[in-house]
């Protein structure tokens, strides 16, 4: 992901798939979903160990926790 516009377009892909798709998906209502993100947030150096990849440095957590702090209210 290279920009913001990227992580909006995958956001949108997500939600995408998860209306034609909900069925598939092990989290599919928000609580479960929100669950397994803290879940993978609080192991994501071990995932990225286990797939051969550093954690990045310059992962902007505080964005990112200011749009799901936003998406609580924006419409």
């Amino acid at each position: 992901m290279d920009s913001r516009e990227a992580l909006a377009s995958f956001v949108r892909s997500l939600h995408r798939d998860h209306a034609d798709n909900a069925a598939s998906w092990d989290n599919a209502d928000l609580g479960d979903f929100l669950e397994a993100l803290a879940a993978w947030v609080d192991d994501a150096a071990g995932w990225y160990q286990r797939a051969g990849h550093d954690l990045p440095d310059n992962a902007d957590w505080a964005f990112f926790a200011r749009a799901l702090s936003a998406a609580t209210v924006y419409e």
